[in-house]
């Protein structure tokens, strides 16, 4: 069987059923209602599992975040330090000799 002739045959195959689930459908033999009620339930519960697994994550970032600019400033005021300590440590030059007086 080539390719074409599989392909139509899924195609009549996905049409006949269509067709049967509309007709089931209008008829009302198949109560669409606590189906469709059921599957939002799930995908709601679904929904509400990840938002709580994405706050999880937000949460675990914003606390790296904050000790990351906690370390940052802690540099900071540590280089800041160490320069005002070597500005203040200016090498005393040594003092001129005197001069003997010419008598």
């Amino acid at each position: 069987m080539n390719e074409t002739t599989k392909y139509g045959l899924f195609f009549v195959g996905g049409v006949i059923v269509g067709a049967l689930g509309a007709v089931a459908l209008t008829r009302g033999k198949l109560d669409v209602k606590p189906l469709a009620t059921n599957l939002l339930s799930s995908g709601m519960d679904l929904r509400d599992k990840i938002m709580a697994g994405v706050e999880g994550v937000k949460e675990d970032l914003a606390d790296v975040v904050a000790e990351a600019e906690v370390k940052a400033q802690e540099k900071k005021l540590q280089k800041e330090a160490q320069e005002a300590a070597a500005a203040t440590e200016t090498p005393v030059a040594p003092a001129p000799e005197a001069k003997p007086a010419a008598a």
